[in-house]
């Protein structure tokens, strides 16, 4: 077992590089076309890319998550599925284990990616009722895009929760923040799985195996900065016409402020912000399905 430590990136497919390079940015990531003939999108953080889109039939193609150091990465290709390490193709270098999962979804494990510069992003200084931040600065949040930090995490549905659970868990080291049981059963309907850095705080979650209905690619989380750049997102996702999803409102596990939208094939993609940071130390909960899917305040389903 090796603990990788983050999300990298998410892969997908698309028949339209245009329309997709709109939504990306539209969305609020940057998206590049690179020479070997894929869409290679990143945030603002010194992250490369974070979205990868290759052409042809619209749909996902996989995950990636990010080894801690090449002695990792060379452990991971010794676990029962896993390739030999090679190249990492794209624009940043570095290398790669490929495996597939039991419902076959492709998962990468990454490591070496070259860094690039941080963006600058506009953060607001909050006035709270018990704690006044500004004086004499007048808030004036920009209209547009919400500019997008980093992939959260991603969800996906699978066939047999059980089976999926075990086998990220045995091979990459997820702990489980919060697990969701089937409703009079022994059986778990999902886990809020987050990375082991031990001591060092780390997302409420980074994966959910959801086992419920077809398996197939649920939504991808992305990090904005605050709830200004959620609300300013929203209207210019609105104006552009896009399909909204869920939101705005607040998770009850893992806390996030969320709004989900649709991109131009129906993938689900989120832009939230403020959530929850636990470490390996923080025992996991069991909830109630009604209390996962509920919302703090706002609507999700």
């Amino acid at each position: 077992m090796i603990k990788v430590q983050d999300v990298a990136f998410v892969r997908f497919a698309a028949p339209d590089f245009d329309a997709m390079e709109r939504f990306l940015a539209d969305f609020g990531l940057e998206a590049e076309r690179h020479a070997d003939g894929k869409i290679y999108a990143r945030g603002t953080d010194p992250v490369a890319y974070i979205h990868v889109t290759e052409p042809g039939e619209a749909g996902f193609r996989g995950v990636a998550f990010e080894a801690a150091s090449a002695a990792d990465l060379a452990a991971a290709a010794l676990l029962p599925g896993a390739s030999a390490v090679e190249p990492l193709p794209g624009p940043a270098g570095g290398e790669r284990v490929r495996f597939t999962d039991p419902d076959g979804f492709s998962v990468e494990i990454v490591h070496g990616r070259a860094a690039v510069e941080a963006r600058p992003v506009e953060a607001s200084l909050v006035n709270r009722g018990s704690s006044a931040l500004r004086h004499g600065t007048l808030h004036r949040p920009a209209r547009g895009p919400a500019t997008v930090k980093r992939l959260g995490h991603v969800v996906l549905r699978v066939s047999d929760f059980a089976a999926s659970a075990e086998w990220y868990q045995s091979r990459f080291g997820f702990l489980v923040t919060d697990e969701v049981p089937i409703p009079d059963t022994d059986r778990i309907l999902t886990s809020f799985m987050r990375c082991d850095r031990g001591e060092e705080y780390t997302d409420h979650h980074t994966l959910l195996c959801v086992g419920v209905g077809e398996p197939g690619f649920d939504h991808a989380a992305f990090e904005v900065e605050d709830i200004d750049a959620v609300m300013a997102g929203h209207d210019h996702l609105v104006a552009a016409g896009y399909e909204h999803h869920a939101g705005v409102g607040r998770h009850v596990l893992g806390s996030q402020i969320f709004d989900y939208w649709r991109d131009p094939w129906g993938h689900v993609v989120e832009h939230y912000t403020d959530g929850d940071l636990v470490n390996a130390s923080h025992k996991t909960e069991r909830h109630d399905p009604v209390t996962a899917l509920g919302t703090q305040w706002g609507k999700f389903v």
